[in-house]
């Protein structure tokens, strides 16, 4: 079972975000029947099997073993990972372009890149799987409290220039076997309280 799935089929996306099999991929963390499934979650287990059916099709579930209990074969399936995200790939006519507005100070500009990073490292992920490689990824995440606006442009300043000089000088063009890397830094207010 993988960690994280991508999914950037336009139609397993739409499967996966329906209400009930969402929870069956939820449950599924460990492997289960549709009749184990269905005494959890309170459906019929002909109507969970129509769902794990629809979700084996489009690459969400997986077979784990097959067992003969009398006249039946009871399939015992598992989500095929932990968690899933949808990449913006899946709506690849409306999804959005970092590259036709860059804006460093608009947040549109922002969720653009982002969208980017989930659609880029989701390919990579899943052809990192094929060839059974590690994916070379780095992050950094953290909370910076500014005390005005002024200072929080300051520090934006400060940041990009640091970048700038890291990338000038280990940035090589002509490198044989070099290999391109993206960075992508990000800065925007927390979120501290949900909405109710």
């Amino acid at each position: 079972m993988l960690e994280v799935a991508v999914i950037d089929d336009a139609a397993a996306a739409e499967v996966s975000l329906d209400p009930v099999r969402a929870r069956i991929l939820a449950e599924l963390s460990l492997p289960g029947s549709a009749t184990q499934l269905a005494a959890k979650i309170g459906l019929p287990r002909q109507k969970v099997n129509y769902h794990l059916k629809t979700l084996e099709k489009h690459g969400l579930v997986e077979l784990v073993e097959e067992r003969r209990k009398g006249n039946v074969t009871e399939r015992v399936m598992r989500a095929t990972a932990g968690a899933y995200v949808i990449s913006p790939a899946a709506l690849a006519a409306v999804e959005p372009d970092p590259a036709k507005r860059p804006d460093r100070l608009s947040a549109a500009w922002l969720l653009a890149l982002a969208a980017q990073l989930v659609k880029d490292v989701g390919t990579l992920i899943t052809r990192s799987e094929r060839a059974q490689q590690k994916v070379a990824t780095f992050a950094v995440d953290g909370t910076v409290r500014f005390a005005s606006a002024r200072d929080r442009a300051a520090f934006a300043e400060e940041l990009s220039a640091a970048v700038a000089s890291l990338v000038s000088r280990y940035h090589d063009e002509q490198s044989p076997g070099g290999r391109d890397h993206r960075v992508v830094i990000a800065l925007h207010p927390s979120i501290t309280r949900q909405e109710p």
